[in-house]
């Protein structure tokens, strides 16, 4: 069951409050009655209308972006253009983001309606990993890998991080793997060993890879497998 409100704002244009005013007005019919309480539950049966009109229940949205750089993760900026504007979809108010970039970071973000499958994706407890491919500007040390595999204690921080996962793909070229999600993590991990990050690229959260087939600034809906987290 739902709150008659939350299908009416999460099924159309309107917001919360909007759809609020609607019902306590009388324009919203539910199997052919008059429904005046927000709260009302409707059954997967039942039949609401406003105005005549038929609202069916919207599916939701699960999105993959392969965000550019200087394109910031917020839902709006007056200065800088932000990944819901690479949406041409409708209702794009009502999607958010699960799990920020930078703005000079380019990669894998997902979007999306469905705050539980959101919280999944980016609660520390549930160990979605991010995989980011990480250039620096000189060749990097077995040293100073082995120090980031073991875990660093950050300026400010009162833990060390994580064990995290190093592939040296070459000398200037690293795979991290995270499996929790500090401030500005990478980059003050290698300015702590004396490294420089000159690129940032988040290629995978979880089991859901960076589809290879997008280009910069390009989407598509997840499929059921990957919605699933199941590779």
């Amino acid at each position: 069951m739902m709150r008659l409100d939350k299908l009416i704002s999460h099924s159309t244009v309107f917001t919360r409050s909007q759809t609020g005013k609607l019902i306590r007005k009388g324009l919203i019919k539910v199997n052919g009655k008059v429904i005046k309480k927000s709260a009302y539950k409707i059954l997967p049966d039942d039949h609401v209308h406003y105005l005549g009109i038929e609202i069916n229940q919207a599916k939701k949205r699960y999105i993959m972006l392969y965000k550019p750089k200087d394109v910031v993760c917020a839902t709006s900026d007056r200065e800088h253009k932000t990944v819901l504007d690479l949406l041409f979809i409708s209702n794009r108010k009502k999607l958010h983001i699960a799990g920020r970039l930078d703005i000079d970071t380019t990669g894998l973000v997902l979007i999306t309606d469905d705050g539980q499958w959101s919280h999944r994706i980016t609660s520390p407890k549930h160990k979605q990993a991010k995989i980011y491919r990480v250039s620096l500007t000189e060749a990097i040390t077995t040293e100073a890998i082995q120090s980031l595999r073991q875990g660093i204690l950050l300026k400010g921080e009162k833990k060390p991080t994580l064990a995290t996962e190093v592939t040296k793909l070459n000398n200037t070229t690293l795979l991290l793997t995270l499996n929790e999600g500090r401030y500005h993590q990478i980059k003050r991990m290698l300015t702590a060993v004396g490294y420089h990050v000159i690129a940032l690229h988040r290629q995978q959260i979880g089991t859901i890879r960076l589809d290879p087939n997008l280009s910069t600034g390009e989407w598509r809906e997840l499929n059921q497998r990957e919605i699933n987290l199941n590779g």
